[in-house]
């Protein structure tokens, strides 16, 4: 699946992402993460700077799930796909280490990165917009202003 403008354009927006995975066990693990960016126009990728767990999960199983936000807004995505673990020696590395490496400043190093292949795409919508449709984005931001005590700049 590609991921569009809109997708792209809350990649950019969002601070964090969540990362879930699962080991053999069945057992979950979700994991913030604050380095990751589109790929490509189908595929997500992540910087696993201290990201054990997430790493051994993948390795055992490569089914995901990435969830991502405006804060504000309260509107993002979840990802479903298919993950590998993009070693420094994997010809893909170089060209997704500049990509990460540029949010990071170099500032976070990072040996592997995890490579999301999109197979499903799900709006997120807080449920405001549902119980309230006439609801704006304006209102809402304001809203979430309000309960992160976030003050409006003079």
């Amino acid at each position: 699946m590609k991921l569009t403008t809109e997708i792209k354009e809350f990649i950019d927006r969002s601070i964090l992402c969540w990362l879930a995975t699962v080991s053999n066990e069945n057992i979950p693990n979700v994991s913030p993460k604050e380095i990751f960016n589109y790929y490509e126009n189908d595929k997500i990728i992540v910087a696993n700077i201290a990201s054990p767990q997430t790493v051994l999960n993948i390795k055992q199983n490569t089914n995901v799930c990435i969830s991502f936000i405006d804060i504000l807004v309260q509107k993002g995505f979840q990802i479903k796909g298919k993950a590998k673990i993009i070693e420094k020696t994997d010809s893909e590395f170089s060209e997704m280490e500049k990509i990460l490496t540029k949010m990071t400043g170099g500032n976070f190093p990072f040996s592997t990165v995890t490579k999301i292949n999109v197979e499903q795409i799900k709006k997120i919508v807080a449920p405001k917009y549902i119980l309230y449709p006439e609801t704006t984005e304006s209102e809402q931001i304001e809203s979430a202003k309000k309960a992160y005590g976030i003050k409006n700049e003079l």
